[in-house]
């Protein structure tokens, strides 16, 4: 395996409507996309297609939804000796999406809680070139980025919310760092330059800011590379931030520039913009 992505893997049911629902009301669904989604899963999914050979650490029900991801992550090409199944229900996320791509989400956390870090999953962390660990729980946390021989981190607002001082030990390892704006103020509690200048000086070597059509800034020791983009009417924006990753980090890995990965991450999160679902 070139890299082995970790967290969590879902069955997403994705409702487009024209807006959302208020309290003790009924809103008509205009369309209806079920696919699997999940943080791990979805970076897993673009890495293969961006032609890295890559794997997942994930847990799964012993249901119709986990079948329906396990087959799939073997149809796309994706290494599961990292999949394990439990008898809890797949986890799950209800996405609504309004007309202008705006989200929101309910999570049914399911078989993903009983994933854990053991000695199997130690062994194959230790032994690929790369780990991508997206947002999960501290005790999967925690383990994965101790054993990574390279690490790439994209905490989510979940992980983020715990805060530096939380999160040192992870910070620590993590060779490049996902975050959007948002993520980045739950994580340092400061603005733009002020929380990428803290995260430089905790030692973090790399840090990529999505800035949605504002485009996306990567920051290092040596000084930032900012990458503009034409606006894309966003359908959906799950997953785009999985794909966006999943892109930089198949040039990354190449050696290519600092510009030319922002740019075929760009392109695969545009992609992802433009559909329903985020595989």
């Amino acid at each position: 395996m070139d890299i082995v992505s970790v967290g969590t893997a879902n069955i997403d049911f994705i409702l487009k409507v024209p807006s959302f629902v208020e309290p003790d009301t009924e809103m008509n669904i205009e369309k209806l996309h079920i696919s699997p989604g999940g943080s791990a899963l979805n970076f897993a999914v673009h890495a293969t297609r961006n032609g890295l050979k890559t794997g997942i650490i994930a847990k799964l029900g012993l249901d119709y939804f986990g079948d329906i991801i396990y087959n799939r992550l073997k149809d796309e090409g994706v290494d599961i000796r990292g999949v394990s199944r439990t008898d809890e229900d797949t986890g799950m996320a209800f996405i609504s999406v309004d007309r202008t791509g705006r989200r929101s989400i309910y999570s049914f956390i399911g078989a993903n809680k009983k994933l854990k870090i053991g000695k199997k999953e130690i062994d194959y962390i230790s032994e690929v070139d790369l780990i991508h660990l997206g947002g999960t729980y501290l005790e999967i946390a925690f383990p994965t980025a101790e054993h990574a021989n390279i690490l790439s981190f994209a905490p989510g607002a979940l992980l983020a919310a715990y805060g530096v001082s939380t999160l040192r030990p992870i910070l620590q390892n993590v060779d490049v760092l996902f975050l959007n704006e948002h993520e980045l103020k739950l994580l340092t509690g400061k603005s733009l330059e002020e929380g990428v200048n803290f995260l430089i000086d905790e030692g973090v070597p790399l840090i990529v800011i999505t800035r949605g059509s504002k485009g996306a800034e990567l920051y290092t020791k040596r000084g930032v590379v900012k990458y503009k983009v034409r606006e894309v009417k966003a359908v959906d924006t799950t997953g785009a931030g999985d794909a966006f990753a999943a892109g930089f980090i198949a040039s990354w890995v190449q050696g290519e520039s600092l510009n030319s990965c922002l740019k075929r991450a760009h392109e695969c999160a545009s992609k992802n913009l433009k559909r329903l679902g985020a595989i």
